[in-house]
């Protein structure tokens, strides 16, 4: 594949400079607080969704095609999983918040001045001085090969305590989404499960992207026991078809790592029998993300559906799954049901992958349904 130039700064996509892509969303207009009146107290909910987890500066190749050894330069945008997804939905029109933490760094700075352009809130993102913003470096050699480096020894984001849920709109938000990074250590793991407890007490829907990234975790078996250990207290879990199998890992040998691509991890496994079990857990539905194809969403009751998705040309596959986050939240919030919400996630999905990163590309609204009129739409 000839190496396409990446774009000179980090935010605008060349099909923004072409007037395709909107401005970033402007910043959310202050609301009333409405602390202790969140959906379960029959009252509106600040937000509509709200975010938890890591939060990094993603230095990614601009050497497309070339192997990471010979990567001249990278170019420096936001990332982590859950703040993808919260600029995602933000960019849709969705009022959004983060809970992340950042060290008291220029990194942090970084991230946070992003998301205060972008109109995601900030203000419950605690500073930790003690530790690091996190970063993660990535290699872009389409069409199969993503190497990915995490730096996240002493981060920020894994040191979320209850404090930090409690000074948070857990209570105050429609959606809470969550990633299983955030499980793998102290204090966040207890933290965040605290937090998914509180919000679903409150009314809100408890949303759980499996984010298996087996290079977080002391022992990767563990990351299945902790996964279905927080599943009595999840609505709706979105994963790959090897996610989900994560999600069930037993056994070291079920899994295979190549070129370093911890976001890409294939896990063996009895899919349709993962998913069986893990809506016997709680959830109400389990959505399976299946790449070009789109996504499958299997219910309690045995229903299934396919949302198909939109075939493209591949740039860079990570933030494909974010995007989608993103875009299915949207439509769990707007009660769209399940085939337009996955569908709306593969538009969103569709488009990220054809871009140079994650959230400084997250399609707006107007884009989307550009996006989609030569497909059909959504519908």
């Amino acid at each position: 594949m000839k190496p396409k130039a990446p774009p000179p700064t980090p935010s605008p996509s060349p099909k923004m400079r072409e007037g395709l892509h909107c401005q970033p969303t402007p910043p959310m207009t202050p609301l009333p607080s409405l602390w202790g009146k969140g959906p379960g107290d029959g009252g509106v909910p600040t937000y509509e969704s709200l975010h938890m987890g890591r939060s990094s500066i993603d230095l990614y190749s601009n050497d497309i095609g070339r192997p990471f050894a010979e990567i001249d330069s990278f170019a420096a945008y936001v990332g982590g999983s859950p703040t993808n997804i919260s600029v995602g939905g933000r960019r849709l029109g969705l009022r959004t918040a983060l809970l992340t933490a950042v060290g008291d760094d220029p990194v942090g700075d970084f991230i946070l001045h992003f998301l205060k352009n972008e109109g995601v809130e900030t203000r419950f993102i605690p500073r930790k001085p003690q530790h690091r913003t996190s970063a993660a470096v990535l290699g872009i050699e389409p069409p199969d090969k993503f190497p990915l480096v995490f730096y996240r020894d002493n981060c920020a984001d894994i040191n979320l305590t209850i404090d930090d849920v409690l000074a948070a709109p857990a209570r105050d938000c429609q959606v809470f989404q969550f990633a299983g990074t955030n499980l793998s250590l102290e204090p966040s793991r207890s933290a965040t499960m605290f937090a998914a407890e509180t919000a679903r007490a409150a009314g809100a829907k408890v949303v759980f992207d499996v984010d298996f990234r087996p290079d977080q975790w002391h022992d990767v078996r563990a990351f299945g026991v902790v996964a279905r250990g927080v599943l009595r207290v999840v609505d709706v879990v979105i994963g790959t078809e090897d996610e989900i199998n994560a999600a069930m890992l037993r056994d070291e040998s079920q899994m295979e790592l190549t070129h370093s691509q911890v976001s890409d991890t294939k896990v063996a496994g009895d899919t349709r029998s993962a998913i069986a079990t893990m809506l016997g857990m709680g959830p109400e539905a389990v959505v399976e993300k299946i790449g070009p194809e789109g996504a499958r969403v299997h219910l309690r009751d045995g229903e299934i559906i396919d949302a198909p998705g939109f075939p493209v040309e591949v740039t860079n596959i990570l933030g494909a799954g974010d995007a989608f986050g993103g875009g299915f939240i949207y439509g769990l919030v707007k009660g769209w049901g399940w085939y337009k919400s996955a569908r709306l996630g593969n538009a969103c999905g569709a488009i990220v992958v054809t871009e140079h990163g994650c959230a400084n590309f997250m399609p707006t609204m107007p884009e989307v349904e550009a996006f989609v009129e030569s497909y059909g739409g959504l519908d």
